[in-house]
């Protein structure tokens, strides 16, 4: 018999929101315009905790005027998904950067929200190709292909506008 996992292909996993459908998720890190600046997809069921410090490790170097390129965020931004200490608020500490992320014991309205919309609108960006709203591929390097290239899509855009032409 086919399970799950070889039918819908690699990086899929049960939904715990979603009846335990197989599904993936994504995990995106932005810049404070709403610029894509590193992006990884896994199985609906792995946690947040487990992807966020990779993902900030993966943001390349920031190149800059003067002086060394600077290699890490001042600070970082999240929502409750992302409260855990051991395995995001510690080692981001380690690495200098301030985590500002709403504990789950805090009722909404934080004001993390007015400052986490840039990330939801990359998202929404993301997801106007059709393909990336719902994935289709079987296999996980393609999507993450495609991923990349909607990014990369993202970011030529926004390039064009600031550049004007």
């Amino acid at each position: 018999l086919l399970s799950a996992g070889s039918f819908w292909g690699e990086k899929t996993g049960p939904n715990p929101t979603d009846r335990g459908k197989s599904g993936s998720k994504r995990h995106l890190v932005t810049d404070s315009e709403g610029t894509p600046l590193a992006i990884e997809h896994t199985a609906a069921n792995v946690h947040d905790s487990q992807v966020a410090v990779g993902l900030i490790d993966s943001i390349p170097a920031i190149r800059q005027g003067r002086g060394r390129p600077r290699l890490r965020p001042d600070a970082v931004l999240a929502d409750a998904a992302y409260d855990a200490e051991a395995k995001i608020r510690r080692p981001l500490r380690q690495r200098s950067i301030q985590p500002v992320i709403r504990r789950r014991s805090e009722p909404h309205g934080s004001g993390l929200g007015e400052l986490r919309y840039v990330v939801e609108a990359c998202f929404d960006w993301l997801f106007n190709w059709r393909r990336l709203r719902v994935r289709y591929e079987k296999r996980a390097d393609i999507h993450d292909a495609f991923l990349n290239l909607a990014c990369a899509m993202i970011c030529w855009r926004k390039l064009s506008v600031k550049l004007g032409f």
